[in-house]
């Protein structure tokens, strides 16, 4: 019964998000402050499924300014649960693919995001100096999933450089966030329980050269596994009182 009602509750918000969302981008299509609008739209979405969605944000991030923000990157829950974590004029970067997804695809193209083709090595490469001009030219942050693909209750996947050569290259800072794992959630349960979700304090690239990317990935990897498992056991005595 969840299920349904939730399938219909979701086919309805699309509709409203389609023509809403796509009339509200239009006024100013591509503009970077539409990301963080729709995103919080999707974000909306945790409490239908009974999601007790805990959004934490750190001082030091609040006033980092324009940098490179790096989640982790789940399922399909995402979109209901990290959605909430969008700050202002931060665009994400995400595949062509993307934009083939009905609804979602043309909402997330007026948004202003930068699409990559991650078939093509080249052109991936390239778009690194692209999303390094949209910060400095446009004064954006980027969000990536330096995962590069979902991890499926697989943990915290090693991470692909391409966020942190971005970084480097930009002179920006990045800014971990890391959402309590959501393997468990069930579109047909009633209550799925807490989440938690946490912008952390920004990690310095001052100083850090190209040659050193591979030791920064692997930094920010371990701050936000130790992360992980924090929240996870967090979350786990949250759920248990409930």
């Amino acid at each position: 019964m969840y299920f349904i009602l939730r399938l219909l509750a979701v086919a309805l918000f699309a509709i409203v998000i389609f023509v809403f969302g796509c009339g509200y981008c239009l006024l100013s299509p591509r503009n970077p402050e539409n990301v963080y609008t729709i995103g919080r739209w999707f974000g909306k979405l945790s409490s239908l499924f009974g999601i007790k969605l805990n959004l934490r944000q750190t001082d030091a991030s609040k006033e980092v300014g324009t940098c490179v923000y790096i989640a982790n990157h789940q399922s399909n829950w995402d979109l209901v649960t990290v959605s909430n974590a969008v700050r202002p004029r931060a665009v994400t970067v995400g595949k062509k693919s993307l934009t083939y997804i009905p609804i979602f695809g043309a909402i997330y193209w007026l948004t202003g995001n930068i699409l990559i083709d991650r078939n093509n090595r080249s052109k991936a490469m390239g778009t690194i100096g692209q999303v390094v001009d949209q910060i400095k030219e446009n004064n954006v942050s980027v969000w990536l999933f330096p995962e590069g693909t979902r991890s499926r209750g697989r943990g915290l996947l090693p991470f692909k450089t391409g966020a942190f050569h971005a970084a480097i290259a930009a002179g920006v800072p990045i800014v971990p966030i890391v959402c309590s794992s959501t393997r468990d959630l069930s579109a047909s349960r009633g209550d799925n329980g807490h989440v938690i979700v946490e912008i952390m304090d920004p990690i310095s690239t001052e100083g850090i050269t190209k040659e050193q990317v591979r030791e920064l990935a692997s930094r920010c990897h371990d701050v936000m596994e130790e992360k992980l498992a924090q929240l996870d056991a967090e979350v786990a005595e949250l759920n248990k009182k409930a």
